[in-house]
């Protein structure tokens, strides 16, 4: 018999906003990224002494207030136009250690004949990137942040004076790749900006960074409308038949799976074993991988229970990855982002199936929204009716995702 492998949920702690408390305490709340858009005249906080400070004039920028030296300073973090809010919390927590270090953030006088040294945009992108990686809980972010401005940015001005980079500079440095790889480059004329707004926290650079005018310099981007390209939910069955067929590989379980509980492939990649419940068939994802940030509880279907069952004899250890062909590390997401392509021969993404479900359950069942949403552990839209509604549906959601796993599954024996 499968031993109980739930693992208790520790509980919350109240978030400390407003108090010059230390990094261990702090809690990622306050603003969302549509109230840091849509924000109007006044200092706005986001908690832990970082505002967003917006003008009459329309202009957005980021303060940290803090007590420093016993008296209560602000200290420029950059505009909110270049600065995300991710980037204004990580540079926020990265002074606040600084601080309380005892270190000096604001940059020093130039003495008398003294002459200044300014690095190049090269070492100020690398200085940048360690001040502020910490606060990023994404491994891969880290990496794949340094390494898109080496490969696509130092050639053209890596070596130049990080106070001489220009927005014609940066221009002709993404317009080789603004259409071939969209995405990619305007993530890089973001973190261009970071690091110029770095730079002038510094005292590298005079000026805040000016880049409004890059993409006025450049072609306009056709939007991207297969980015989370759906499967139609007809075609859904005779897709899983075929992951389902023998030999089975924890790619196409973890697929599977994927698809059997309109999961985020995240959240499925890097499920460990002690966050399933298989004597009452709860799998309960722990808040820090949800993308709200609450832990979710998904109540598994019996088809979900025999995917589960048949990798539990495959397990490295009684912790460690359910979907993982060699224990050490989970499984990438490209790996099941192949295997869609190849089995369907379409360019429908693995994220697209929570939009098959949507569609499924919206055009062929009675069950009420707000039970599918839940099932895709969305915020609802309105924080009051959020904070009124305490109810998880899990016995709803039970029978939703039976009703789903019948669906998947309807041509899974006569094609087996």
């Amino acid at each position: 018999m499968i031993p109980n492998l739930s693992m208790p949920v520790r509980p919350k702690r109240k978030p400390c906003v407003g108090r010059n408390v230390g990094l261990r305490n702090q809690t990622m709340v306050g603003l969302s990224a549509l109230q840091v858009k849509n924000a109007k005249p006044g200092r706005h906080s986001d908690g832990h002494g970082l505002y967003l400070v917006v003008r009459e004039g329309g202009s957005r920028s980021w303060v940290l207030r803090v007590q420093a030296n016993g008296k209560r300073q602000d200290f420029g973090i950059g505009s909110a136009k270049s600065v995300s809010l991710a980037t204004a919390r990580a540079k926020a927590w990265e002074m606040r250690t600084r601080l309380e270090a005892g270190e000096e953030v604001r940059p020093k006088p130039p003495t008398p004949n003294a002459v200044a040294t300014i690095p190049s945009f090269a070492e100020a992108t690398r200085a940048c990137h360690t001040a502020i990686k910490s606060g990023w809980r994404n491994k891969q972010h880290r990496e794949t942040w340094l390494t898109s401005l080496e490969i696509h940015v130092f050639p053209h001005f890596g070596e130049s004076p990080v106070d001489q980079v220009t927005s014609l500079m940066v221009r002709d440095a993404l317009h080789p790749i603004w259409l071939k790889i969209p995405e990619t480059a305007r993530r890089i004329l973001q973190r261009i900006g970071t690091v110029l707004d770095f730079a002038h926290i510094q005292g590298w650079c005079e000026h805040e960074a000016a880049l409004r005018s890059v993409r006025k310099g450049l072609p306009r981007q056709p939007p991207d409308d297969n980015h989370f390209a759906a499967m139609p939910y007809e075609q859904l069955p005779a897709f899983a038949a075929k992951l389902a067929k023998p030999p089975h590989s924890a790619g196409r379980d973890a697929l599977l799976f994927v698809i059997l509980n309109a999961s985020r492939c995240g959240e499925v990649r890097h499920a460990t074993w002690p966050e399933f419940d298989l004597e009452k068939a709860l799998w309960t994802i722990p808040a820090a991988r949800m993308k709200m940030r609450k832990a979710h509880v998904v109540p598994l279907a019996p088809a979900s229970m025999e995917i589960l069952k048949r990798r539990w004899p495959l397990r490295h250890s009684d912790t460690g990855y359910a979907f993982s062909s060699h224990g050490k590390r989970p499984l990438a997401d490209m790996t099941l982002l192949k295997l869609v392509r190849t089995h369907s021969g379409q360019k429908f993404t693995t994220h697209g199936f929570r939009s098959t479900f949507t569609d499924w359950a919206a055009e062929t069942t009675d069950h009420p929204k707000e039970v599918v949403d839940k099932a895709l552990a969305h915020q609802l839209a309105d924080r009051v009716e959020a904070a009124y509604r305490r109810t998880d549906f899990l016995e709803r959601r039970r029978q939703l995702m039976l009703d789903w796993a019948e669906f998947v599954g309807k041509s899974l024996e006569r094609r087996q």
